[in-house]
């Protein structure tokens, strides 16, 4: 079966698993970042040195959403909640520390948290996809019987 774009629903499936592992993966690393060798205190520290509004609470926030909204990520599991914190975060470093005139991450430019956030806003828009624990925590194995979330119904509508 084909979905409406013309690519097979099996390769939309593996895509949609591929970025979300891409995805994930960068976030945890900058959560594990923050957790592990900046500790929380540190991370809160170099918020407040940025201009982080609630330093205090905008850290350790930032830090478990990446790394376990990371992780969810992955799994695809939660996802339009998920992609939709993990762009919360993001957002929120790209209007206070990164919208400088440079879009280069070298430079402390906007590209890396511009392109975290339009990829899980896409993936909390479009959903998992089929290789997913989406699908089964709100579809069921075959999608059927369950109540179904707005991305999980479009999820199975390509099924």
């Amino acid at each position: 079966m084909y979905a409406t774009t013309g690519i097979p629903t099996i390769a939309r499936d593996i895509i949609a698993l591929i970025a979300r592992i891409g995805l994930g993966a960068i976030f945890i690393a900058h959560g594990w970042q923050k957790f592990n060798e900046w500790t929380i205190a540190g991370t809160s520290e170099s918020f407040a040195q940025m201009g982080v509004p609630l330093a205090n609470i905008a850290a350790p926030f930032s830090t478990f959403v990446e790394l376990i909204g990371g992780a969810l990520l992955i799994l695809g599991a939660l996802t339009p909640l998920v992609g939709a914190l993990l762009a919360a975060n993001v957002i929120g470093a790209l209007v206070i520390v990164h919208l400088i005139p440079t879009p280069f991450v070298d430079q402390g430019g906007w590209e890396l948290v511009a392109a975290l956030g339009a990829g899980v806003l896409l993936l909390a828009a479009s959903g998992p996809g089929r290789l997913s624990l989406d699908r089964f925590l709100f579809t069921g194995s075959k999608g059927r019987g369950r109540k179904r979330s707005g991305a999980s119904r479009a999820v199975a509508a390509d099924a």
